[in-house]
Formats: C-alpha cells, structure tokens, sequence
C-alpha cells in the first residue's frame, strides 16, 4: 500500500510535533532543574581578614547560567574582582554586584534587582574563589593587567 501525498504529509507533521514534544520537554527540565538549583543556593559567610594574600580562581555553573572570576587580595581586603566570564539570559546587569562586593568588602551582598540568579551565580563564584585553600601569590604571572594597575595604584596612594 502506497502512501498518498496527503498520508506523507501526516507522518511528517507527526514526526515533527514528536520531535517537538520531546525538544520542549528537555527545554523544560533544564530551565526547572536551573531554577531549583538557584532557589536553593546557600551562601557561606567568608572572613575576608583571614584570608592570605594572593590571586584567587573561583567558578559556579547552574547551566544556563555561568561565572568565573579572578579575586585578588591583600592585606586582608578584596582589592579587586574581574569577571573573566559570565553566561547569561538576561542578567547582565548582576555584574555590577562586583563593585558592591568589593566596596562593601564582602561577599554577603544583596542580589541585583531583575538579575537574582545572575547575582547569585557571580556571588558564588567568588564565595567558590575565596574558599579555596591555594591562591596564587600577588605578582605571580596570573595577575592580569587589571589587577597589576590596581595593586600599582594602591601602592601610589
């Protein structure tokens, strides 16, 4: 038995809201797992005096969204924060909690307005950094050019 035009048609839209079921309800599980785990993050709080100076690598991936930062400090005070990479939907404007963080000279910072699973994200890639045991000591090759004026500037003033 031969298919008609009309019956080839048929097997194909069915193929096609399959696929389409199957593609959606993969889109779904990752956007409901991403969200899950933002909702559930929990936070440490960091003594950023007792820290050792030194340049530290910090990341924190939930998927569909992702942060690695690059956090120096010294003399017991974050001296700075580079965001060396951030993923985001809409949340590119969580990267200003960098600043807040650094002037407020902690991690423990509200999260940005419209961008609350961004902010997170960035916040625990620094929490991830500082909570490491082996920082790259200050004038290491991993300081950045950033960095490097930073810690020039600081010894100017």
């Amino acid at each position: 038995m031969r298919l008609s035009k009309k019956g080839y048609f048929v097997v194909a839209l069915a193929g096609v809201l399959i696929i389409g079921v199957v593609v959606l309800s993969v889109i779904l599980t990752s956007v409901n797992k991403y969200q899950t785990q933002a909702k559930e993050m929990e936070f440490s709080d960091i003594n950023i005096a007792s820290i050792p100076d030194g340049v530290y690598t910090g990341e924190c991936d939930l998927g569909l969204v992702y942060a690695k930062v690059e956090v120096v400090i010294r003399d017991g005070a974050i001296v700075g924060i580079k965001l060396l990479k951030h993923n985001n939907g809409r949340g590119a404007s969580a990267e200003q909690i960098i600043d807040i963080m650094v002037d407020k000279q902690t991690t423990n910072v509200d999260v940005i307005s419209g961008a609350t699973n961004s902010s997170k994200v960035i916040r625990k890639a620094v929490e991830n950094a500082l909570s490491k045991n082996h920082p790259s000591p200050i004038g290491a090759v991993l300081i950045t050019p950033y960095f490097r004026s930073i810690l020039t500037m600081q010894r100017l003033s």
